[in-house]
């Protein structure tokens, strides 16, 4: 018996509320790891020649229009567009069961939404692999990126890494860019309407009690996107509990020592451990 995997069972068992909230560390044990050598490899053989061998070396990194929409083409089918279930994914659904409940997540690929959580209920304060907007930008307009996505990669030469034709702002006709989260020209208006949801959903269960926010893989890179809000919203919810999965990270802060549970494994062993809580 393991006493971590019993009382996490039993908090969510005893949860009338549960907000999931998902960092990096979820999509990667689902197998999305951005630091993920041999995939890198075999999805980009030119950059790898070139000397990169992580997705996350890409992050920020300034390349030319070709080059950089060769690397993002790729790189957004595969992680976004993926086809089916994530077995990852698709037991966490299964242990919220029939709660009522919320996500926020830093994650931009989608994988709540394809595994059987509400898009209502998904906040994605980052942004979203979806979606794409002007750089500079020129309107507050966001489009569907699966379209450049798909004209990108029906040009991609995986000898070169190059993409004969980037995709350009179809309202001024500059460079675009997805639609998340990288510096000031972020158009986060797709996702306002969500996280007042979400704020209003957490109003009215601070009222009845209940709520169990399930923390996973949310690390200190970007602590003040979901691991510290996470805290603040146990903090100032009386009765809340914060379950803190994070195999490197698991520390919790003191004031909560009697409401907030760590656990030091990473997400798919947790979630396989932890078996279906649902009622």
């Amino acid at each position: 018996m393991d006493p971590l995997i019993d009382t996490c069972r039993r908090w969510l068992d005893e949860a009338e509320h549960v907000l999931v909230a998902a960092g990096a560390g979820l999509s990667a044990a689902a197998g999305y790891d951005y630091g993920d050598a041999a995939r890198f490899a075999e999805l980009f053989p030119a950059l790898h020649k070139a000397g990169l061998r992580a997705r996350y070396q890409l992050i920020g990194l300034p390349l030319p229009q070709p080059l950089l929409w060769g690397y993002w083409s790729v790189h957004v089918d595969d992680i976004r567009f993926g086809p089916g279930a994530n077995p990852v994914y698709q037991q966490l659904r299964e242990i919220v069961g029939g709660r009522d409940h919320f996500v926020m997540t830093s994650n931009v690929d989608g994988l709540f939404e394809r595994n059987g959580f509400s898009r209502e209920r998904i906040w994605t304060p980052q942004g979203d692999y979806a979606r794409y907007q002007c750089e500079l930008p020129c309107t507050r307009q966001t489009w569907a990126s699966r379209p450049i996505v798909e004209a990108a990669l029906a040009t991609y030469d995986p000898e070169s890494g190059t993409v004969t034709s980037p995709p350009t702002c179809p309202n001024c006709g500059g460079r675009v860019f997805l639609n998340v989260r990288k510096g000031p020209e972020f158009i986060e208006d797709p996702y306002v309407a969500t996280g007042r949801r979400l704020a209003k959903w957490l109003e009215d269960r601070a009222a009845s009690g209940g709520l169990v926010v399930l923390e996973i893989g949310a690390g200190l890179s970007t602590p003040t996107v979901i691991r510290r809000p996470a805290e603040a919203i146990v903090r100032g919810t009386s009765g809340a509990r914060l379950i803190r999965v994070n195999q490197g990270h698991p520390r919790i802060p003191g004031d909560l020592s009697d409401r907030a549970l760590s656990v030091p494994y990473d997400a798919a062993t947790l979630l396989a451990r932890c078996g279906k809580a649902a009622r």
